[in-house]
């Protein structure tokens, strides 16, 4: 059994505001990509967050690869409980939509947010839980995934633990894979 851990920037960072914004589209492009190699290569369980971003992309994606790959498992671990409770209505519904689609879900502490300990113990859940992680980052422009790009890679130092970072040079050719495959008459919708 294989377990992936995938996170990366929250939407904002990226500057997506919308489910129909073409730089969503280039994500999951390359998300879908990226997770059919890793299935074929064995992948059983994609594991990630709820993060208004690249987890609930990561989590979309997974959920729409199950129809060719009925055998993967798709994961949403929350660090805290009543998590995304604060956000407006949309966001809230969105996340809770993907809760009830995944195969499994659950907070790693059931307590709301109290304090940043949570957020910690959820990064080292997820170490201790997973095979190998996925951050779809760029080191060059650190944001919140930054957090746990170094806790993945000093775990890694102690540990047989592979980290594989998308950065926006890869996202990039993404961007022109898809770019071209759609001037070809590909529809990707």
């Amino acid at each position: 059994m294989s377990r992936l851990w995938l996170s990366g920037y929250r939407s904002y960072e990226l500057n997506v505001f919308g489910d129909q914004d073409p730089k969503l589209k280039v994500i999951k492009y390359a998300l879908t990509n990226y997770l059919t190699t890793q299935i074929e290569d064995g992948m059983d369980w994609l594991i990630t967050g709820g993060q208004l971003g690249i987890e609930q992309w990561a989590a979309e994606v997974g959920l729409a690869l199950k129809q060719d790959y009925p055998e993967l498992k798709v994961a949403m671990m929350l660090p805290y409980g009543e998590f995304g409770g604060r956000w407006n209505e949309t966001n809230q519904a969105k996340l809770q939509t993907l809760l009830a689609r995944v195969d499994f879900q659950a907070p790693v502490s059931k307590q709301p947010y109290e304090n940043p300990q949570q957020l910690k113990n959820y990064q080292e859940f997820m170490v201790t839980h997973t095979d190998a992680a996925t951050l779809i980052y760029d080191p060059d422009n650190p944001g919140k995934p930054s957090y746990d790009y170094d806790l993945i890679r000093q775990y890694g130092e102690a540990h047989p633990y592979p980290l594989t970072v998308i950065d926006f040079d890869l996202l990039q050719e993404s961007a022109n894979e898809y770019s071209e495959k759609q001037n070809n008459g590909f529809n990707f919708e």
